[in-house]
């Protein structure tokens, strides 16, 4: 297992959760992906595969195709390689539980030195995907007074290029899922019906059905008597 993976396998319960544990590090590569999560509020998951693990930023307001628009992205744990297909429902009560789709996928080529641009906090790539495409920056925020040094807070943008578009709300437009078709929407449990059991003898009150109406005994109620027959109904329908 990789050692950065263990702040990911750390907050997770994997007998609970259908999310890949990551037990080893996938081959190099340069795929990407961005889940769309609802969890305690609707976001998205920006992903880069780097080193055998995806690097990972929450962007709560989307990616946008608007150079203008400059989106917080908050840095997350790393997570493993076989994150970049996982699509389903994390269980409430897990960590980060809620529907999750793959909104986009495809690949990625960094424009600098990657360990640089990290370290550096000023991060050029292009996307080549499905609804992603072209130059991105990603520039890293200096931590205001006060603030948590170890949250990384960057600002995700468009760069000017073929593939920007300053009038197309590309999450609008596109929310289904590249790999089923589905929206997030469809991927909610539907909640678990209560199980009708039947009334307990006695518990039935005729007075409180509907329609029924209060009414005087009757003077007196005939006997059911039995029929006299000459054999008995053994081999009648209904008897045994």
């Amino acid at each position: 297992m990789p050692a950065n993976l263990k702040p990911y396998r750390a907050k997770r319960e994997f007998s609970r959760t259908p999310e890949p544990a990551g037990s080893m590090a996938g081959e190099a590569s340069n795929r990407f992906v961005v889940h769309k999560h609802h969890a305690t509020a609707d976001h998205y998951d920006l992903r880069l595969e780097v080193g055998g693990v995806l690097k990972s930023w929450a962007v709560p307001r989307g990616p946008s195709l608007n150079p203008a628009d400059k989106r917080l992205a908050v840095e997350t744990e790393d997570h493993p390689i076989e994150y970049i297909d996982f699509e389903g429902v994390i269980p409430e009560g897990e960590y980060g539980g809620g529907p999750m789709i793959v909104w986009d996928t495809g690949t990625w080529a960094p424009m600098e030195d990657v360990e640089k641009s990290l370290r550096t906090g000023a991060f050029k790539f292009r996307l080549a995907g499905q609804k992603l495409n072209g130059g991105w920056m990603l520039t890293r925020l200096k931590p205001k007074p006060g603030e948590d040094e170890n949250k990384k807070n960057w600002l995700l943008f468009k760069e000017r290029d073929l593939a920007s578009d300053t009038k197309l709300d590309i999450l609008e437009a596109r929310p289904e899922s590249v790999k089923s078709g589905r929206r997030i929407e469809e991927l909610v449990a539907p909640p678990k019906r209560a199980e009708r059991l039947p009334p307990k003898r006695g518990s039935l009150k005729p007075g409180a059905l509907p329609g029924a109406v209060r009414a005087d005994p009757p003077a007196r109620i005939e006997p059911q008597l039995a029929t006299q027959v000459m054999e008995p109904p053994g081999s009648a329908p209904g008897f045994s």
